[in-house]
């Protein structure tokens, strides 16, 4: 399919944007793009610099979980910034990211994915992409790298072991998807929230609003054990907040969050 084709050429033709993915790095093959954008962030490429590849051997993540996608059917891709916000609220861009995608692939498709907290996108439940946002510094300079991983024209079925927990824009269409518009249409709706919050305005509140995730019983892993609850709020910087069955709540920073469908979610 001649509009699937990536490159950097292919990219920029058409792509709509004033300083995001000017500078494209492409590669077939590569371990982690993230691990690729934090080496070029150091070596001092531009803020936008868009780093791309059909495959990644190394991809990871949350949690330092591999990130599986057969070459040439997904889109996997990173993307350098230098905030001006403090470490500290480094999620605006992981909301930032999820709400593009989220827009990118209704506008593309017509299908709506849904938030969940605090990093996927999920489609019929289950998971359709994932982001990443790994901070370092450059000297006293902030950098950070988005990672963003789509599953577009993936097969689940030629993955037994994911086929219950992922899916693809393909499985729930039923036809190939081109991925180079929607890309490009990411990139549009990233440089528009970018931009939006260099001038104050935070993705939060429309980032907790599309947040599938509040209102459901929940089950809780992080390194500290599981707990049940329920899913009753985010805090500006991200946290989710749980209420455990005794009424008192728990602020959940990192941790896997499943959703109880057995017990009268939606």
């Amino acid at each position: 399919m001649e509009a699937d084709r990536l490159s950097p050429d292919l990219i920029a033709e058409g792509l709509g944007t004033c300083w995001l993915a000017r500078n494209i790095v492409y590669y077939e093959t590569v371990g982690s793009t993230n691990d690729e954008a934090r080496r070029l962030a150091l070596a001092g490429a531009p803020e936008g610099t868009l780093v791309i590849a059909e495959e990644q051997t190394a991809g990871r993540g949350r949690l330092q979980r591999r990130w599986l996608a057969p070459r040439g059917q997904a889109l996997l891709f990173s993307l350098i910034f230098y905030p001006s916000f403090d470490a500290r609220d480094a999620f605006l861009l992981t909301m930032l990211g999820s709400l593009a995608c989220m827009h990118a692939i209704e506008e593309q498709t017509g299908l709506r994915p849904e938030i969940k907290w605090p990093n996927d996108l999920l489609l019929n439940g289950k998971k359709l992409a994932g982001m990443l946002s790994e901070l370092g510094h450059v000297g006293d300079r902030l950098y950070a790298v988005l990672g963003i991983g789509i599953n577009v024209n993936v097969d689940p079925a030629a993955w037994p072991q994911l086929r219950q927990q992922a899916t693809s824009l393909r499985e729930v269409l039923g036809h190939p998807v081109p991925r180079r518009p929607l890309l490009q249409a990411i990139l549009r709706q990233l440089e528009a929230g970018y931009d939006r919050l260099r001038t104050g305005v935070s993705p939060f509140e429309e980032w907790a609003g599309n947040l599938g995730t509040l209102g459901r019983s929940v089950q809780v892993t992080t390194t500290e054990g599981t707990f049940e609850g329920k899913a009753s709020g985010v805090d500006p910087d991200g946290a989710l907040r749980v209420t455990l069955p005794d009424g008192t709540t728990r602020r959940v920073i990192a941790g896997d969050v499943e959703s109880l469908r057995t017990q009268g979610n939606d």
